[in-house]
């Protein structure tokens, strides 16, 4: 967490004044160690996971970092307080930075009021990171006060039980000259937060608590870099999730398992835990194994949207199959059963493992699309098999280019369902459009299998957008 948190202390001479502050250096060299002040050691906690080194004293020794602690100390305890003067506010700009504050007050029987005024200061660049560990930093914060607190208050109610009438005196004392009270109380006047606690390890216990609120801090939310919007696999993929949570809260466990497809019931079904079975790791594997030809037709078949059967003794040869044939597609056109006892239609799923004495109705053995393919493939298609065919090319390079394929012809589906949505269009329109998409006839069909993998959020928005822009009747 790239912040520094600081103690801070209304003195009744000195105004707002910083006691202790902890902040994280990112180096790999205890050079760190500097800013601790000459003449006493400070605290130092080293992470070698992360190389990090979290360094506690009273001041930054950087002259800007002191400004910035200093400002943030002197507006939490004067104007930037929230009602009751007790309790968290959030405060500052980009130029001094911005600025997490919990005051408090600690008892002390000796001070005006009986309690003196501090707060925990949580000083960052980033506005937006503070905002959202504020839940984080209000709950962690007020567990170090109320420890504080409770701490005071013991010796507060020793001190008070020692001597009773010291509250009366106290009193009576304020109604006498400013002079004539310090020099009755002498030095004792000003007591420090090691005093009022009876702690002699309280900054100690401070820079461990600390250096723990900076390290959670920092681990409990990443930063990551996004090159674009979520892609349609994404998309559809926190759909799946989003489904699968409101599916498990609406329905019990017996729901479930009386709802459930029976082929998911056949785990223990014979052959499924032979390690023995044949498997397919990638689609070059596959392809080597069957054939150019082979794979060429099942490729076709898949991406224009055709059920492919995978029938099989061992189940785990067929679910490997499968896994390796869905990433020619976007996640939103696969619709899997990866093994069933019976035959499942087409509009079900587009993947079926079946095993070998499974009956296939004759209706789908008869159809006109069971093994009958256009006689020229999708351009896509020819780049896929470019890429496997190129042995310089590593398994990981060739699934990169899978994927960046099918993000490049899923823009081109997205422009194409756009444009069928915005009203009728002449077949010349169509064709014109499909030049501008540098796609032909040929990519028709699958174009508009794929369509139908477009993520609802995406659906939604073209939809209303469409009749937004619509022109008026």
């Amino acid at each position: 967490m790239n912040a520094i948190i600081a103690l801070c202390h209304f003195c009744e001479l000195h105004g707002p004044s910083v006691l202790f502050h902890t902040q994280a250096f990112h180096s790999r060299e205890p050079q760190a160690c500097r800013s601790v002040p000459s003449g006493h050691p400070g605290f130092v906690s080293k992470d070698p996971d992360t190389k990090i080194s979290y360094v506690s004293s009273q001041y930054p020794e950087h002259p800007q970092l002191f400004s910035i602690v200093r400002q943030a100390c002197v507006r939490s305890l004067s104007c930037e307080v929230c009602p009751g003067r007790e309790g968290p506010i959030f405060f500052g700009d980009d130029h001094w930075g911005h600025v997490f504050s919990h005051t408090f007050f600690i008892k002390d029987s000796q001070a005006r009021g009986f309690q003196r005024w501090y707060s925990i200061i949580v000083v960052m660049m980033d506005k937006i990171y503070l905002i959202n560990s504020w839940p984080f930093l209000v709950k962690h914060i007020g567990e170090i006060i109320s420890k504080l607190q409770d701490k005071a208050i013991k010796v507060y109610d020793q001190e008070q039980n020692q001597c009773p009438e010291r509250a009366r005196r106290m009193n009576e004392s304020f109604m006498a000259p400013g002079d004539f009270f310090r020099r009755q109380r002498g030095g004792d006047h000003f007591r420090p937060l090691v005093t009022l606690t009876k702690d002699d390890g309280l900054f100690k216990w401070l820079h461990q608590w600390f250096v723990w609120v900076l390290k959670a801090g920092g681990n409990r939310m990443t930063e990551k870099l996004l090159e674009g919007p979520p892609t349609e696999d994404v998309l559809i993929d926190m759909e799946k999730q989003e489904g699968r949570k409101l599916w498990q809260n609406i329905n019990t466990t017996e729901d479930l398992q009386q709802t459930s497809p029976p082929e998911t019931e056949e785990a223990g079904a014979e052959g499924d835990a032979d390690s023995t079975a044949p498997v397919f790791t990638s689609l070059r594997h596959f392809r080597q194994i069957i054939g150019s030809q082979g794979f060429h037709s099942i490729a076709h078949h898949i991406l224009i949207g055709n059920q492919i059967i995978i029938r099989g003794e061992k189940r785990v040869t067929m679910e490997s199959i499968i896994n390796v044939l869905k990433s020619l597609l976007p996640m939103g056109c696969c619709r899997i059963v990866p093994y069933s006892a019976t035959y499942e239609d087409s509009w079900k799923c587009n993947f079926l493992g079946l095993p070998l004495v499974a009956q296939i109705p004759a209706h789908v053995m008869s159809s006109e699309y069971y093994a009958q393919l256009p006689e020229k493939g999708p351009a896509i298609l020819q780049k896929i098999e470019l890429a496997l065919e190129n042995e310089n090319l590593s398994s990981a390079v060739v699934d990169a280019c899978l994927v960046s394929l099918k993000e490049e012809w899923m823009n081109k589906v997205k422009v194409l369902f756009k444009f069928s949505r915005a009203g009728s269009r002449s077949r010349e329109d169509t064709l014109k459009l499909l030049q501008v998409l540098e796609a032909t006839e040929e990519d028709t069909q699958m174009l508009k299998f794929w369509m139908t993998g477009l993520s609802n959020q995406h659906r939604t928005h073209m939809l209303s957008s469409a009749i937004s822009t619509s022109p008026p009747m």
